[in-house]
């Protein structure tokens, strides 16, 4: 069996569905291969290779399965770091399959070789972004290599691998067999002793709040923590990946929390005296930069964190106890220990109430800014638009800018696995392109990607794509002529003062961008202009009914700021308070 032939086959045998791959020479050596299997393993090429890596990102986000990606030798893989960073950070999986250059060449520095430290060093390159990298350099190699990728990327804390394999390897031949990967990845669950202390502590607490992330999501854990929430009256509040494992309507779901969180939420980390951790990483955009009485309040608040991943344990705020274990089994194993001892919910009334008190404090301060029309639109009519649209199974998708704030904060998701965030690495053109993966995991499902005019521009090659594949994907293009949420922090930080942030044209400093609805048009795509709220909901009802790759460029006023309710430094510079709310003083601390 050829080295390509091997891999098409394994990818085939372990249920991949797709290859998101761009051709160049150093993998026409796979691509014949690719074709006796296309009836079960289908190539998606789109026209840039950092598309390619935030498709399968997103489709292992929706889907929980993976799917690999095909890139060449040197500028075409390299294209590739963008895209496995973002993976990584947000703990997304896909199989990165490069090529190199032959082994006969080695060290020769032929074309598009990295050679100055090491001979072939690819790996290299992308070594801090990937989970593990793998370099069979022999078609033997092969089967454990694959065997080894899919479950390193699998196991424990999801992550990318790079699966770096010389030209020659895909074409040369060897007797080998396929070496099958586990069944399952494994779910470890924490000591018995370390549950019960777990319940006991939840159960003394008079104030007590639950903090998930992408950890709760990946273990599709939505059932089990929302009975767990409701057998101990316990608010719920959420990292943007986290948002939809508790439904966002549900009483007990706070959303958001940290500089662009919700009120309420912020409100529930600074007063809590107990928070349960699952899955979460106490990053500096949910944390307010760590300022004590920002957002959180510890260590005078108790800690209980757990995570699949030891290294996250403790990182940012030291434990009172921390407990090594998948989000499910742990959920499953709390609501065990609770039917064991038989207990009715414990009384959380005072609590609650503080809570639904703070509640219609900021509903009263934010709801009369959804009911204001205006041209350019309002960006609260952008957010509440989607919302009376877009159907509760509806995926969105987003970038990072400052549509992505508004949505952090406003946005009600009631169902996990349906709002794509770039959270830890914050790529621009992920939720541009990913929105075609989802697309691909979720064909019978509105996909709609929602994400910034800057970086629409990053990879609107997705376009082509969308028409030459019919993917049949909605782009809704917040069009503020700025790069708006840097331009946002400039204001704030350097006395109002602009450069390099906003999009202008002509000696007179005319706002430019491209007429994003006739790119779209160009490129075989629907393309509607939206400069009234009016014309919002209208507009989106008819691209998400069409059931065709469509695009809304829709002008949003850049002087609207969403209201910081905690914090976010830059440090040397200070701190800015919350537009709304107070931060606790040390003596309330």
């Amino acid at each position: 069996m050829k080295g390509g032939e091997l891999i098409a086959e394994f990818l085939k045998s372990e249920g991949f569905p797709y290859v998101f791959g761009v051709c160049g020479h150093g993998t026409v050596g796979i691509l014949d291969a690719l074709y006796d299997v296309s009836d079960s393993l289908k190539l998606i090429s789109p026209r840039h290779e950092q598309i390619a890596g935030h498709m399968a990102d997103a489709y292992f986000r929706v889907a929980h399965r993976p799917v690999a990606t095909l890139t060449s030798c040197g500028p075409g893989s390299a294209n590739m770091v963008m895209a496995l960073a973002n993976a990584l950070s947000d703990s997304s999986a896909f199989l990165a399959i490069t090529a190199n250059v032959p082994t006969q060449q080695f060290n020769r520095g032929p074309f598009q070789e990295i050679h100055r430290h090491n001979a072939a060093d690819f790996p290299a390159v992308v070594r801090p972004v990937v989970k593990r990298s793998f370099q069979p350099t022999r078609v033997d190699m092969l089967p454990l290599a694959l065997r080894q990728s899919v479950e390193t990327m699998l196991g424990g804390r999801p992550g990318p691998v790079q699966l770096d394999v010389p030209f020659n390897v895909f074409q040369e031949s060897d007797e080998v067999e396929i070496e099958r990967c586990a069944s399952a990845p494994r779910r470890a669950g924490a000591a018995p002793e370390d549950v019960v202390r777990a319940v006991d502590m939840l159960l003394a607490a008079e104030r007590p709040a639950a903090f998930i992330g992408h950890g709760v999501t990946l273990a599709e854990a939505g059932p089990e923590l929302s009975a767990l929430a409701e057998a101990l009256e316990l608010p719920v509040i959420s990292s943007p990946n986290g948002m939809g494992c508790l439904s966002m309507d549900h009483r007990l779901s706070l959303g958001f929390i940290g500089r662009n969180g919700a009120f309420p939420a912020n409100q529930v980390g600074r007063h809590a005296d107990l928070v349960l951790a699952i899955g979460a990483r106490f990053d500096d955009r949910s944390a307010s930069s760590w300022l004590p009485g920002y957002s959180w309040n510890f260590p005078a608040t108790k800690l209980i964190q757990v995570d699949v991943d030891v290294d996250e344990i403790g990182r940012n705020y030291s434990a009172d106890l921390g407990l090594v274990a998948d989000a499910r089994v742990f959920l499953q194993q709390m609501l065990a220990e609770l039917e064991s001892r038989g207990s009715a919910a414990p009384e959380r009334r005072r609590w609650l109430s503080q809570i639904e008190d703070w509640r219609a404090e900021w509903q009263a301060f934010v709801a009369p800014n959804f009911d204001i029309h205006s041209s350019p639109v309002r960006p609260e009519q952008v957010v509440a638009g989607c919302r009376r649209v877009l159907p509760d199974d509806a995926i969105i998708s987003l970038d990072s800018g400052v549509h992505h704030n508004w949505f952090m904060q406003f946005w009600e998701a009631r169902q996990p696995q349906a709002m794509l965030n770039a959270w830890g690495f914050s790529a621009m053109g992920f939720g541009v392109s990913g929105i075609l993966g989802a697309k691909l995991a979720r064909p019978d499902r509105p996909c709609v990607s929602i994400c910034g005019d800057g970086g629409f521009m990053m990879t609107p090659q997705v376009l082509a794509t969308a028409v030459e594949y019919d993917i049949p994907a909605v782009w809704v293009v917040w069009n503020n002529f700025a790069w708006g949420a840097i331009r946002d922090i400039q204001y704030g930080m350097f006395e109002g003062r602009e450069i390099g942030t906003g999009f202008y044209s002509g000696a007179n400093q005319t706002p430019y961008n491209p007429d994003f609805a006739a790119l779209a048009r160009a490129h075989g795509v629907e393309g509607v202009t939206v400069k009234d709220s009016r014309d919002f909901e209208g507009a989106l009802e008819a691209a998400v009914a069409a059931r065709k790759p469509c695009l809304l460029d829709v002008h949003v006023d850049a002087e609207i700021r969403p209201p910081a309710t905690g914090s976010w430094r830059l440090p040397p510079l200070p701190a800015k308070d919350p537009v709304y709310g107070k931060p606790l003083t040390a003596e309330e601390i």
